[in-house]
């Protein structure tokens, strides 16, 4: 399956959110409803991308999920960066171990609100640096939901 647009992913069944790093990669998970998201891990990338994506995909099967919404990191003014490539070669990896429908999400501003969140919270230098990734996931994740309930 190829890359497809947000309003084309399944509308029931858990979802899962990804918020692409170079070290990192961000996961959260919808209910099955797709009411609401909620951060699940931060994976950690290491040389080789292989174990990264078979534990992305026990996070995904162990979900019963049906489909994955990535963060399209944009620059500010909306053009594509090394970044936007990098996310889009994740996703090229990610289709090609397993047939499965993805879309992509705008994600400027998703990390920014996840720590503005989180100093709310009053949650310390290291919890942030630790809930960082899986709590923009989750603004990504959620974000989308938001936008395909609006559509129907």
């Amino acid at each position: 399956m190829a890359i497809i647009e947000l309003l084309q992913l399944p509308n029931k069944g858990v979802l899962v959110g990804l918020d692409p790093g170079t070290k990192t990669i961000g996961v959260a998970a919808s209910d099955a409803l797709q009411y609401t998201a909620l951060p699940i891990e931060t994976l950690h990338r290491g040389k080789k991308l292989a174990p990264t994506l078979d534990a992305l995909f026990r996070i995904f099967d162990d979900r019963n999920a049906v489909g994955f919404v990535m963060g399209l990191p944009l620059n500010m003014d909306g053009s594509s960066g090394p970044r936007v490539q990098s996310a889009r070669a994740l996703a090229r990896h990610i289709l090609a171990i397993r047939d499965v429908p993805l879309a992509f999400q705008d994600e400027r501003m998703s990390s920014m609100s996840a720590e503005r969140a989180m100093l709310e919270a009053d949650l310390s230098r290291a919890k942030r640096a630790d809930h960082i990734d899986k709590a923009a996931a989750s603004i990504i994740l959620q974000t989308a939901l938001d936008t395909i309930a609006n559509a129907s």
